[in-house]
C-alpha cells in the first residue's frame, strides 16, 4: 500500500528512535567498541572521492581467484576508469546474520538454526559477526564477536512467533555495520548481511524503498535466502513479491539471492556464501566525473579472460560537495 509523504517522514522518525533503542539495549549487554578514527585502506569513503568495489568473478560455478589488476576494466556511466587500488587478499569480514523467526518459520526454524550455526563455525578468528532475529520486533541477540560459541548460543535462543519486520531488521543491521571501525589496517573488513526469510514483510514501519536506498549508499553486500512454502506453492503472489524484494537487495549491492527448494539445501547455501566472501577482489578507482550532484552513477566491471562473469554493486551515489 502506498505511504503518504508525511507518513513516511513520521515512519522514518519512529524507526530511527527504534534503532536507537535497539542500540541502547545492545550496549547494555556488552561494552561499546572503542571509538577510534577510521584507517585508510581498501574501505574507501566518498569524502576522499575514491570508489571501492568488492568484485566476485566466476567461471561457470567456480570462483576465479588468480586474476591480477591488469585483468580488470572498470566503467562508470560508460566511461572507463583508471584502477588505482587492487587487492586479492582474503580480507576479514564483518557481517550481520539475520534470521526470520516469524510464526511461519515454526517448523523450519530448527533446520535453519543448524545451518546458520554451521555458517558461523566457518568464520575465522579475524572475522566479526552479530546475530539478529526478527518477527514483528527486531532483536540483536549477539553483538559483534569472533566467538563461534557465542554466535551459536545466540542462534539457539531464537524461537518462532509473530509477523515479519524484514525491512526494519535490514535497516538496523546496516546501521550496526557502520559502527564497526577498524583499529588498524589489518582490521579493515568487507561488510555483508546474510538474511534468511520465508515470506514478505508484513509489519515493518520503514518502506522497502528507503531501506534499499540506504543499502545502495552503504558498502554492504546483502545476501538473501528465501525459503519457499511448498504448501502454498512458489508461484503464489505473496512469495513472488517477497522474492522480488530479496532479489533487489542482493542485485543492487553486488551479492546473491538463493531460493532453495528444500530445507536440507540450507547448509549448501550458507557454504556458498562463505566461499564467495573469501574469494572476492577489492578494486578501487578515483572517478573521472567531476560533478558533485549526488546523482546515481552506474558501475560495470569486466575481466579480460573469456568466459568469466563478474558481479559487484550496480553503482553508487556521487559526492554532493
Amino acid at each position: 500500500m502506498p505511504v503518504a509523504r508525511a507518513d513516511r517522514h513520521a515512519i522514518g522518525v519512529v524507526v530511527a528512535i527504534a534503532a536507537a533503542c535497539a542500540a541502547v539495549a545492545v550496549a547494555a549487554q556488552a561494552p561499546p567498541p572503542a571509538q577510534t578514527p577510521p584507517v585508510p585502506g581498501p574501505s574507501f569513503r566518498s569524502s576522499v572521492e575514491l570508489v571501492s568495489l568488492n568484485v566476485t568473478v566466476m567461471e561457470s560455478t567456480h570462483y576465479v581467484t588468480d586474476l591480477d589488476q591488469k585483468d580488470f576494466s572498470v566503467f562508470e556511466d560508460g566511461v572507463q576508469q583508471d584502477v588505482t587500488f587492487f587487492n586479492k587478499t582474503n580480507l576479514p569480514v564483518a557481517l550481520a546474520l539475520l534470521l526470520d523467526t516469524s510464526a511461519s518459520m515454526d517448523t523450519k526454524l530448527p533446520t535453519a538454526q543448524e545451518a546458520a550455526i554451521g555458517f558461523a563455525k566457518r568464520l575465522r578468528t579475524q572475522d566479526l559477526a552479530e546475530v539478529i532475529d526478527f518477527d514483528n520486533r527486531v532483536s540483536v541477540l549477539q553483538n559483534f564477536t569472533n566467538s563461534a560459541q557465542e554466535l551459536e548460543t545466540a542462534i539457539r535462543r531464537t524461537s518462532a512467533g509473530g509477523s515479519t519486520a524484514l525491512y526494519n531488521a535490514v535497516y538496523i543491521a546496516l546501521k550496526d555495520l557502520k559502527k564497526v571501525v577498524a583499529k588498524n589496517v589489518d582490521e579493515i573488513r568487507r561488510q555483508a548481511i546474510v538474511v534468511l526469510s520465508d515470506g514478505e514483510d508484513t509489519s515493518s514501519l520503514l518502506p522497502f524503498e528507503e531501506v534499499l536506498d540506504l543499502a545502495k549508499r552503504s558498502e554492504t553486500a546483502i545476501y538473501t535466502i528465501g525459503l519457499r512454502d511448498n504448501d502454498a506453492g512458489s508461484g503464489s503472489k505473496l512469495f513472488k513479491e517477497a522474492e522480488f524484494v530479496l532479489r533487489q537487495m542482493s542485485q543492487q549491492t553486488g551479492a546473491r539471492s538463493f531460493f532453495p527448494n528444500q530445507l536440507t539445501d540450507l547448509n549448501g547455501v550458507y557454504a556458498q556464501i562463505s566461499d564467495e566472501l573469501s574469494s572476492q577482489y577489492t578494486v578501487g578507482y578515483t572517478s573521472k566525473n567531476p560533478r558533485r550532484d549526488g546523482a546515481w552513477r552506474r558501475v560495470v566491471v569486466r575481466v579480460a579472460r573469456p568466459g568469466m562473469a563478474t558481479r559487484t554493486k550496480q553503482g553508487y551515489f556521487g559526492p554532493t560537495r
